[in-house]
């Protein structure tokens, strides 16, 4: 059974928080080894599966600062699709993949109630609980505040855990929270040959970050070990 290798090294701006090499003897620790299952993106929802979504969306975004959410799913399968109901007029829509991303402007600032996020397989769906997006006018983050930003950096893996060549690697998982042990968002990066990500609109407080490196068959590594960075 085929297991994706990776290696990374996570950055917030310029400082080094975890040196993930797995080449490397005094941290083997760093890149993590599970076999894939059956997480390929054939078939469908197991029979008898519920349908589930989850995720916890930033609740409010500063105007000129980048947006971005990505709900988790057990969905499976070529019939999974999301609705949104209520977006924002600023943000777009993805229905393949439940993400909602967008750069408010300043004459966006104001509350945005009721955003609703489902995901169905076909069979069965399911919904977020509705929730709110705040765009503020205040200096609480942007471009000028380096702290409200973290930028993730690592080495594209180039093999499997067996040593063999990966060749289809389609892209990144990136889950972050305030929760080490619950990483309730992510972003999920369309591009294999992507080896960075900046983090945008993180409130004050400890935020935690691990990437996955995800394959076009659908198979995931083990997540990376977990940086955090404190914002304030």
């Amino acid at each position: 059974m085929r297991v994706l290798k990776i290696a990374l090294a996570l950055y917030i701006g310029s400082l080094a928080l975890a040196a993930c090499a797995p080449q490397v003897q005094t941290a083997p620790e760093t890149a993590q080894e599970v076999s894939g299952g059956d997480t390929g993106t054939t078939g469908g929802t197991a029979t008898g599966t519920i349908v589930s979504i989850s995720g916890q969306p930033a609740p409010a975004v500063p105007a000129g600062v980048d947006y971005s959410f990505t709900p988790t799913t057990n969905a499976s399968g070529s019939s999974v699709s999301f609705t949104v109901s209520n977006a924002p007029a600023w943000a777009t829509f993805d229905p393949k993949l439940g993400k909602l991303s967008g750069v408010p402007s300043a004459g966006n600032v104001g509350t945005y109630p009721g955003i609703l996020i489902s995901v169905s397989d076909g069979a069965s769906s399911s919904s977020l609980t509705a929730f709110s997006i705040q765009v503020t006018s205040g200096a609480v983050a942007g471009p000028s505040n380096p702290l409200s930003t973290a930028t993730l950096a690592w080495d594209a893996p180039t093999s499997n855990v067996d040593g063999t060549p990966l060749l289809d690697l389609a892209g990144y998982r990136i889950n972050y929270g305030t929760d080490a042990a619950t990483l309730d968002h992510s972003v999920v990066i369309n591009d294999g040959s992507a080896t960075s990500y900046r983090v945008d609109a993180l409130a004050p407080g400890t935020w935690y970050f691990a990437v996955q490196a995800v394959a076009a068959t659908g198979l995931e590594s083990a997540p990376s070990q977990v940086a955090s960075a404190t914002i304030s």
